[in-house]
């Protein structure tokens, strides 16, 4: 389905060449500009995110800036010492119904 070398691991390069394949335009668009076009959507997306903006991207989901509560933590190779870990700013993502539904479709054998 997907013309990537390691089938676990989709790349911006492997979307560029999916969207290629896909076609839909009046006129043919060179893997080079789809390469473009993929990047600067990141782009978009990462910029909107730094500036604390939600993005949703409908049937697929929504990122949006979430801050985690300051904790305590432990370190794993001595149990007994705790450790402050601060507050800090996270990108986190809800997937939409069609992409839960899509994943939902795969098998548990893997």
């Amino acid at each position: 389905m997907f013309p990537i070398e390691d089938h676990h691991t989709l790349t911006k390069k492997g979307i560029a060449q999916y969207v290629a394949q896909q076609g839909g335009t009046e006129r043919p668009v060179s893997q080079h500009d789809l390469q473009v076009i993929v990047h600067h959507t990141l782009d978009c997306i990462s910029d909107a995110l730094a500036e604390g903006r939600k993005v949703e991207l409908r049937n697929f989901g929504v990122f949006d800036v979430v801050t985690r509560k300051a904790r305590v933590g432990r370190n794993p190779k001595n149990p007994t010492v705790t450790v402050q870990i601060p507050p800090k700013k996270t990108v986190r993502f809800r997937p939409g119904k069609e992409l839960k539904s899509a994943v939902s479709q795969l098998g548990l054998a893997e």
